[in-house]
């Protein structure tokens, strides 16, 4: 990890495309601003950890829902005999 220093209204450069600002700094909170391209996805971190998450999910069937499903197929076999 890269660890860097920066006062309100100093910024650093990523890749030459994303700007991230120091905006303010209150007690323990850091207000920053990001300029980035449209098509950068910006999160922040627990936000994206529950998107991951959910996609996960998503792509892992449950074997309830495979069990019900080749019951159904097996029913309509039966059922076209």
């Amino acid at each position: 990890m890269l660890v860097l220093s920066r006062k309100k209204g100093e910024s650093i450069i990523i890749q030459d495309q994303i700007e991230v600002t120091v905006l303010a700094v209150e007690g323990d909170t850091v207000r920053i601003g990001i300029s980035a391209p449209k098509h950068i996805d910006i999160f922040r971190q627990e936000i994206y950890a529950s998107i991951q998450e959910a996609n996960r999910e998503s792509a892992t069937p449950l074997e309830a829902d495979i069990e019900a499903f080749m019951e159904r197929l097996r029913s309509a076999e039966i059922k076209k005999d």
